[in-house]
Order: C-alpha cells, then structure tokens, then sequence
C-alpha cells in the first residue's frame, strides 16, 4: 500500500488527478480542515480542482508508511492563495484506509490558524482559529466545489 500512497502523492504533484483519483475507492471518504468532510465523488472533484486552479503549486511528500489496512504521510504543499495572492507553504499530515487495494478513507490535518494566516494575512491572523471562521471557510470552499466544471 505504500506504493499506492507514493503514486498519489506523485500524482498531486504532477497535478495529473486522474491518477490520484485511480488511488482512490469508489466509496473514498476524504477530510481537512479546508473541506470539511467529503464524499466519493466530490473528493475526487475537489482534486481534479485544486490540480487545474492549482498554477504554481509544488508539492513535497515524505515519511510514507502503510500495511495492508491503514497508511499515513506527510506532505508540505507551496502555492499562491488565488483570492489574496499571498503565498502558502502548508504542512500536512495523512492518514489512510484501504479497502480493496485503494483508499477509502483519507485525512489530512494541518494547522487551520496557521494556514490562514498565511493566506488571508491579519484577518486569518484573527479569525483562522475559530468555529466561525472554519464554518464559513467549509461554506466557501464547497461553493467553489459545487460550480466547478470538469473539462
């Protein structure tokens, strides 16, 4: 299975998510702190998204471990915040099931606060840590999910 978290993660940084969504199982429940929680085909959406916005993103994966049932990662992402321009370097950890040699069930948790501060600036400062903020972030980011077109 660590081979199937290595061609995820060589997938997300070639910004090819066709090949990150064949990791995935049909069933495949993601979440962050970004999303919130999603299911089966709007994971896979929320990929194929972020690798066709994702214009100067690079990404970076390391310290890949899995057996036949569970995985983990981390992976650092560095790209530009296409609604402020500010620049993010995002530090994340992943956890994985499987089920039927692919992914069922993957989280990533990285620190929200710090995130936004990165990407809002004082605002994200302030507010980044609260429920409110996460809530209306979910909101924003499911939006853009609900009206992006796969071309």
């Amino acid at each position: 299975m660590k081979e199937l978290i290595e061609t995820f993660y060589t997938g997300l940084s070639e910004q090819d998510s066709d090949k990150m969504i064949s990791c995935y199982h049909e069933d495949v429940v993601f979440e962050d702190p970004g999303f919130g929680k999603l299911k089966g085909e709007r994971a896979k959406k929320m990929w194929q998204m972020l690798c066709k916005n994702g214009k100067d993103l690079t990404v970076e994966f390391s310290k890949i471990e899995a057996d036949d049932k569970t995985g983990s990662a981390h992976w650092e992402a560095r790209y530009t915040f296409s609604q402020t321009g500010r620049k993010v370097h995002n530090s994340i950890d992943a956890q994985f099931e499987f089920k039927d040699g692919k992914i069922i069930k993957h989280t990533d948790h990285f620190n929200l606060h710090r995130w936004a501060s990165q990407a809002i600036g004082w605002k994200g400062k302030l507010l980044g840590g609260t429920n409110f903020f996460k809530k209306k972030l979910h909101q924003q980011t499911n939006r853009l999910l609900d009206k992006f077109q796969v071309s």
